[in-house]
């Protein structure tokens, strides 16, 4: 499985088309992945296990976010006021 998930980051280019959002507006497809990677990294890290698997998520969020939007969910998330459940 590990093997699997390397190649497809290897082959990664764009986000993929996504069911859930199939509009043209990716806004809530970018906030989906990127609370998909944090409560990955936070239930992996939890367990012990490693977290290569949500590379996928953070790949896809930072392909499809705008910067100044991740910036500032990183600064809520440290400040502790993030409005996203985690």
């Amino acid at each position: 499985m590990a093997e699997d998930i390397q190649d497809k980051l290897e082959r990664y280019r764009t986000a993929p088309f996504d069911s859930r959002f199939p509009n043209q507006n990716q806004t809530r497809n970018c906030w989906s992945n990127y609370l998909d990677y944090h409560r990955c990294q936070k239930a992996l890290d939890a367990k012990g296990v490693d977290t290569a698997p949500c590379e996928w998520y953070k790949r896809v969020y930072k392909s499809l976010c705008p910067l100044s939007w991740v910036q500032k969910w990183d600064d809520q998330r440290e400040e502790g006021n993030f409005p996203g459940k985690i």
